[in-house]
């Protein structure tokens, strides 16, 4: 799979709630939650890619990959899949950096 680009900054509240099933009201609280435990996990995710420790990156992609899909951030959960899967089979070759800093990217246009 390519990295994505993925851009949330014009994201649709009403729709959001709609496709997880919840009220749009609960989507600001949400989408908040996510990007205060996405920040954590960004950074421990960068340490353990510059340190090439896959059980970690394993861990943080898996966390990341079960957050976004939680509230549909499909790209970023497709990104973070990949990771997962490279890093479960250690694979040396993929570019952990340049699906991170997608991910990343993606991240801070949740607004």
């Amino acid at each position: 799979m390519p990295i994505l680009q993925a851009d949330y900054s014009n994201l649709n509240h009403e729709q959001m709630a709609a496709d997880i099933g919840l009220k749009a009201k609960h989507i600001p609280i949400l989408i908040a939650s996510f990007i205060s435990e996405s920040n954590g996990a960004i950074i421990k995710l960068q340490e353990a890619i510059d340190n090439k420790n896959f059980d970690a990156i394993h861990s943080g992609s898996h966390f990341i990959k079960g957050s976004a899909g939680n509230l549909k951030f499909n790209e970023v959960y497709e990104m973070a899949k990949e990771m997962e899967l490279n890093a479960n089979a250690k694979n040396d070759s993929f570019d952990f950096k340049g699906y991170f800093t997608a991910i990343q990217d993606a991240i801070a246009t949740i607004k």
